[in-house]
């Protein structure tokens, strides 16, 4: 078996899902209650953590309920100038910042969510953190425990693992890259992004088990190149989500008004 990438990343998979077995089944069962309440389970992150975020929903696999908060200012579109790397880095670690983004997303008391971060010190995500659990949302950390021991940056003196109700550890390393190359000074071949993508399908699928047990089916998207699945039931679903937003945007309608009010 190959010693370098693949070997290194199936043996990070069996210790996290090891790690995880006891948080996994309650996490479902919380996201399970949200959904089942006509809820739903919003999912953030920055930079490289957005790419789970977008893994997660819309796609193949997946089913209406969950709702991806996507702010295009904390995702890198170039590595360098307008919209690169030095700038969204910056902006993550500025606080308050996604307050001013979150007041205008449908984040409702009884719903949830899913906080990915490597390193779990950036103000973005214990903002995000912060600003849900005050309204009533139950809070997941997918992160690295590894990074517990690292000094807290943020002014409130907590890491997002401090913040959440439950915290989902990724067991990636610190460095993040885990493949060690002979006469290089640092590792290549990160490994959080992946490790956060498989314990995001594995709550995908737990969740969907649970409302199964409840008598609950929520619509799922499928690929249209399997028999009898054609594009016009991707719209429909599409179609659900959206009157399932609707009903969230109406049910998040006077805690804007007052947000914009200034109370």
């Amino acid at each position: 078996m190959s010693d370098l990438y693949i070997h290194r990343l199936t043996a990070l998979i069996d210790q996290a899902a090891k790690a995880n077995e006891e948080a996994f089944g309650e996490v479902a069962s919380r996201f399970a209650d949200s959904l089942q309440g006509g809820g739903l389970v919003h999912l953030y992150g920055s930079g490289h953590s957005v790419l789970p975020v977008q893994e997660v929903f819309p796609r193949y696999g997946s089913y209406v309920g969950f709702n991806p908060l996507t702010d295009p200012r904390v995702m890198w579109h170039n590595v360098l100038g307008a919209g690169g790397v030095r700038e969204l880095l910056w902006l993550e670690r500025t606080e308050k910042y996604a307050e001013k983004f979150l007041d205008h997303q449908p984040l409702n008391k009884g719903d949830s969510i899913i906080i990915f971060g490597h390193s779990g010190r950036n103000s973005s995500g214990i903002d995000t953190a912060l600003y849900a659990r005050k309204r009533g949302i139950f809070v997941v950390a997918v992160t690295s425990k590894n990074n517990l021991d690292k000094p807290a940056t943020h002014s409130s003196g907590k890491r997002l693992a401090d913040v959440a109700d439950l915290v989902i550890d990724t067991c990636s390393p610190i460095e993040d890259a885990i493949v060690p190359v002979e006469g290089w000074s640092r590792p290549v071949s990160g490994s959080s992004t992946v490790l956060a993508m498989i314990l995001a399908h594995e709550l995908i699928a737990r969740t969907a088990e649970q409302l199964a047990k409840r008598g609950i089916e929520l619509p799922v998207f499928a690929s249209p190149t399997i028999a009898g699945v054609t594009l016009h039931d991707t719209d429909v679903i599409y179609g659900v989500y959206r009157e399932r937003m609707l009903e969230a945007q109406k049910k998040h309608l006077p805690t804007f008004q007052a947000t914009m009010r200034g109370e």
